[in-house]
């Protein structure tokens, strides 16, 4: 059973019964069912010739079988009773139309995420539940009522590109966990995103704010954000220790960082940069790359980061990006003016506290930086960055004690 050509043809399969006249609820639900009569009935090493016109077959088979079942549902009986020709679906392309119906602004993000992950990506509720530590049954209901919001939505109503992108960056923050590597899915999805806009970027087309329609500065976004994704993923095996203790960036082993993820995440930033577009995930990119192009922690290239730091301040706003930019200007200008750039943040901020606790502690206050640190580990948005902070704080203690 080719798992991947299957999960590939998923959102093209669905595409095909939505503009046929199925909603996207059921139009999902019968996809899923042809899938179930896929792996029951192909064989290892015995796909179908046209496996595409097969799921369709099937699937709409699927859907007007439900439709004759529903007796409320008469008169969409009378239209949909005709059944096309298997003719393979024609050439259209109808996952980019997809992405940007699971992503859609009156979906909270959680259900944009399990929605995107279930039509786009292939994945069984089961996976994603597992992935994400919750029942299955509390993920199927989570999918349901995102199906049913979306379920009035006309197809070919631009969307938009940007929560689209936001909703795979959550993907990918997600990580590992079950059986479903998201980050390894966030960036196969994200590749599948930007070889659909690539051809429309590639023809300069669209204007600022573009959705399905035109991407404008979208497509740069995009591979902007797989370059982010590239950049990020190929330090994965230097996070963590052979004890699983999180690693900070700057002690860890870069002879472990896969430079083949680092060459094409760069390649890929440079050729979007080239086009003068500028974005935030472009921005966050750039820093990325700039972390990684240094052969060791102290040869980062700081006064560049900062630099970079500014372009996504004046982009986004974000407060997180100016907390972050704190911590690049106390590298590139010493401790104290890092902390002068916390003066006006918020320090209810999520990670306030690990960076004036570091700030702190380069400033050579350690009493300081020691609770500021434990008061970073008690609201810890993991276990691992939990006993991280704990074990600075623990380490400062010992060494005013000592």
């Amino acid at each position: 059973m080719n798992e991947s050509l299957l999960r590939e043809l998923v959102p093209e399969v669905i595409g095909v019964l939505v503009r046929r006249g199925a909603d996207f609820a059921a139009a999902e639900d019968a996809v899923q069912d042809a899938l179930v009569e896929a792996v029951r009935g192909w064989p290892e090493g015995d796909v179908p010739r046209d496996p595409k016109g097969w799921l369709i077959t099937v699937a709409w088979r699927k859907f007007l079988d439900t439709v004759r079942a529903e007796s409320s549902r008469r008169r969409r009986e009378e239209r949909v009773e005709a059944e096309p020709a298997p003719d393979g679906g024609g050439a259209v392309d109808d996952t980019l139309q997809l992405y940007f119906l699971c992503a859609h602004p009156s979906l909270t993000p959680a259900s944009a995420v399990a929605l995107t992950l279930r039509a786009v990506g292939g994945l069984t509720t089961r996976q994603i539940a597992r992935a994400y530590l919750v029942p299955e049954a509390t993920m199927a209901q989570r999918i349901s009522r995102a199906k049913r919001t979306v379920s009035g939505v006309r197809f070919d109503q631009p969307g938009d590109l940007a929560t689209v992108l936001r909703v795979l960056y959550l993907v990918f923050n997600e990580g590992y966990s079950g059986d479903v590597d998201l980050s390894a899915e966030a960036i196969r999805l994200t590749r599948q995103l930007a070889a659909r806009t690539g051809a429309a970027v590639a023809r300069g087309g669209g204007g600022e704010g573009a959705g399905a329609g035109g991407t404008g500065a979208g497509g740069e976004e995009v591979a902007g954000l797989l370059a982010l994704m590239l950049l990020h993923h190929a330090r994965r095996p230097a996070r963590t220790g052979a004890d699983g203790r999180l690693v900070p960036l700057a002690e860890q082993d870069r002879g472990l960082w896969d430079t083949g993820l680092i060459a094409e995440g760069v390649g890929i930033l440079q050729a979007a940069l080239a086009r003068d577009r500028l974005g935030e995930f472009q921005a966050q990119a750039a820093i990325a790359a700039l972390h990684a192009d240094a052969p060791t922690a102290g040869e980062t290239d700081w006064v560049q980061i900062v630099e970079w730091y500014d372009e996504l301040v004046r982009l986004t706003g974000s407060p997180v990006a100016r907390l972050n930019r704190a911590v690049a200007v106390g590298e590139a200008d010493g401790a104290r003016a890092g902390l002068a750039a916390l003066a006006d943040l918020d320090p209810s901020l999520p990670r306030y506290a690990a960076v004036a606790a570091y700030l702190h502690e380069r400033d050579g206050d350690t009493e300081t930086a020691a609770g500021l640190y434990a008061q970073a580990a008690r609201s810890a948005p993991n276990i691992p960055e939990r006993d991280h902070l704990t074990r600075q704080a623990a380490r400062l203690n010992a060494r005013r004690r000592g």
